[in-house]
């Protein structure tokens, strides 16, 4: 079977009739692939708009949230697993409200079955612990926050 442009032609028009984007057809050592632009970006801004009201009032339900984070965050220095305490029978190096001195063990992130343990830069109060015990962590994501 050869391609001509007739052939071309007719899958043009099944493209445009069935509403589809592309069409590719393989005949021995001979492919074709029609493809049709869709542009949908104008209809999807279209909507945008409507939700943008809402988007108004959010930031006054959440900035309070922010002021509640204060303090200095404690932050992984690498990927792995969070775990608060030195094995899963003992008790957590801290928990909020506990105060801490700058240097003291606050967890353990193990990585590639190596156990660091993560030391406080500061000394203060225990705000808040962001992680969960047996939860992966990111670079940099924060652990906890520190009241100085």
């Amino acid at each position: 079977m050869k391609f001509d442009i007739e052939y071309i032609e007719k899958l043009s028009k099944v493209l445009a009739d069935n509403d589809l984007t592309e069409i590719s057809l393989e005949d021995g050592e001979q492919a074709i692939t029609i493809r049709k632009d869709v542009v949908v970006a104008p209809a999807a801004v279209a909507p945008a708009p409507v939700p943008a009201a809402p988007q108004t009032s959010a930031p006054t339900v959440e900035a309070p949230k922010a002021e509640v984070k204060k303090g200095t965050p404690v932050v992984s220095p690498m990927v792995g697993t969070f775990y608060s305490a030195p094995s899963p029978d003992a008790a957590p190096f801290v928990e909020v409200g506990s105060t801490v001195a700058k240097g003291d063990k606050v967890c353990i992130i193990e990585a590639m079955k190596l156990m660091n343990e993560i030391e406080s830069e500061v000394s203060g109060k225990v705000l808040e612990i962001c992680v969960k015990d047996g939860s992966p962590v990111e670079y940099g994501q924060v652990l906890m926050y520190i009241e100085e």
